[in-house]
């Protein structure tokens, strides 16, 4: 089974990625923030897809974007950063920091799973 992790502080987005996910077939895990992440993804060297919010507590998204890249184990890990954070800065910074994906809140259904069957399976 595919396995995806949601990373957000806010527990009614996760909910709904969890669920946008589960009906596409992954098991989900969560964390609150990017110093959990970072635990969850130690303990599951399978994870294949990671959705990331930016601003958190503790650790925000980019922070754990720039220490999940310089380990080498874990460049296999899709990210796709899905959060409110529009400003195009932020976006290359995202991007050159490692992630795959940008997905601005709010989305829907069909984008969501649209750039992770992209990312995934390549269209």
């Amino acid at each position: 089974m595919k396995k995806a992790l949601v990373v957000d502080d806010s527990n009614a987005i996760r909910q709904i990625e969890r669920k946008y996910l589960e009906e596409m077939g992954f098991e989900v895990l969560e964390a609150e923030n990017g110093e959990e992440a970072l635990k969850v993804v130690n303990e599951n060297p399978d994870i294949q897809l990671i959705l990331l919010d930016w601003h958190m507590p503790v650790m925000n998204g980019y922070e754990f974007l720039v220490k999940l890249r310089s380990n080498p184990k874990w460049s296999d890990i899709k990210v796709m950063m899905v959060t409110t954070e529009n400003q195009q800065k932020s976006v290359i910074d995202a991007i050159l920091a490692g992630a795959n994906e940008y997905l601005m809140k709010p989305f829907d259904k069909e984008m969501l799973e649209t750039k992770i069957r992209f990312l995934l399976e390549g269209f």
